[in-house]
């Protein structure tokens, strides 16, 4: 088992191309590449699509998966899958990996903020939570980091109110809650509640989300982009302590017009994708810190020209690709293989449950022990069946012993 701290999940919310990014195809013919290259990365033997050149210049940090493979084309049911390793259906409404992270770490993480933070909208397609309860529940917050409402004493305060409006709001609150001292304890949970919210909104943790206090050349080396600041925000939060963040970034459900809408989501995510792996590297926290990236499914890999798609790709479970690096995985791998078009998984196929189960594992977390409830049921934190080959343990820091001499060929062959 690992012993990762932090995980940062970067959700390419839509469902990304495989083609356009973690398994280009170069000699397929245009109907399928649209003309468009691959480039080397800096580990011999592992290329990227060529809308990716930041990416490429430190491939030895992180690991691609190119087998991901599951049988679900619907974007509520393939989240669920991806996010839970668990089929829809059945009864139980299984929490998401965060929410699991976040209530198997909470007793060794003393911050003020939850253990679940969610930059800066919700997936909105399924319940993150599921049935642990509220108290796992993500702190989704809202907003854009590249444009804050109010800054002050370089302070963006949660929500966007200014700290003179957030404390008229609290006072109104305590009148309106004046009968409150007549009550019995069924408004204890409640006040709680508020006093938790309060202290978060009020106190030093709110600083964590202050980009304020990185200076402007990091500012720049992230892009001043939406992306590019989330992930400089997460990268804080995982200093913090945070022990789950998600960055959800929509934009990837390029069903018309695929190449002008993958050009400008690659162009930032590139930037911003290089600048974290790098930072974290730099500052010694790769290690301790998980992240993956990838969305629900991929796209078709035949481009449909004709109206109303006029060069678009449609969704994909079949065949698509993943990202992962640090907290225990080696970096200058690749996982699985594609048949000629991206279209076929023809060696390793990788599903859901081993993915997510790898993460467990890198995050010293068994799972196939148990999953907290409070119905009293015995269940498992994933399933035990599987639709890949396992977990991507050949990939694992702690396998082998090879992680200094990272090579693609040492995976795919």
């Amino acid at each position: 088992m690992g012993a990762a701290k932090s995980v940062i999940e970067l959700w390419l919310l839509g469902g990304p191309s495989q083609l356009e990014t973690f398994d280009p195809k170069p000699n397929a013919s245009a109907d399928y590449n649209n003309g468009l290259k691959a480039i080397p990365t800096n580990v011999p033997g592992m290329e990227i699509h060529q809308w990716w050149p930041e990416l490429a210049k430190c491939g030895h940090l992180y690991s691609l998966i190119r087998s991901m493979t599951h049988p679900y084309a619907g974007h509520e049911t393939a989240t669920y899958l991806m996010q839970t390793g668990r089929k829809p259906g059945g009864g139980d409404v299984y929490p998401a990996i965060g929410a699991v992270i976040a209530r198997m770490k909470e007793k060794d993480y003393q911050g003020d903020l939850p253990p679940f933070v969610i930059l800066t909208g919700a997936k909105g397609r399924f319940s993150e939570v599921g049935f642990l309860g509220d108290r796992y529940a993500p702190l989704v917050t809202g907003g854009n980091p590249t444009q804050p409402k109010f800054v002050v004493d370089g302070i963006v305060p949660p929500g966007g109110l200014s700290p003179e409006e957030t404390a008229r709001r609290f006072d109104l609150l305590d009148e309106v809650d004046a009968f409150r001292t007549e009550a019995t304890g069924a408004f204890d949970a409640f006040e709680a509640a508020g006093a938790a919210a309060r202290k978060v909104i009020e106190g030093n943790a709110a600083k964590t989300f202050d980009l304020a206090q990185e200076t402007p050349e990091m500012r720049d080396r992230y892009g001043r982009t939406w992306i590019g600041q989330s992930l400089l925000a997460a990268r804080r939060l995982v200093e913090y302590g945070v022990p789950y963040i998600t960055v959800n970034m929509s934009g990837w459900d390029s069903h018309k017009r695929h190449f002008e809408t993958m050009a400008k989501r690659t162009a930032e995510t590139d930037t911003a994708l290089a600048a974290l792996l790098t930072d974290l590297d730099e500052k010694k926290l790769l290690d301790s810190t998980v992240v993956w990236v990838s969305g629900e499914f991929g796209r078709t890999t035949r481009i449909d020209r004709d109206p109303p798609w006029n060069g678009g790709r449609n969704h994909f479970p079949r065949c698509f690709s993943a990202l992962v690096a640090g907290g225990g995985f080696k970096g200058g791998c690749v996982v699985g293989e594609s048949d000629g078009t991206a279209s076929n998984v023809v060696k390793r196929p990788v599903s859901p449950v081993d993915l997510l189960g790898s993460i467990y594992e890198r995050c010293g977390i068994d799972p196939s022990g148990p999953m907290p409830n409070d119905a009293g049921k015995t269940l498992t934190i994933l399933p035990t069946e599987t639709a890949g080959e396992g977990r991507l343990r050949e990939i694992y820091k702690d396998a082998s012993g090879d992680a200094d001499t990272p090579s693609a060929h040492a995976i795919l062959t």
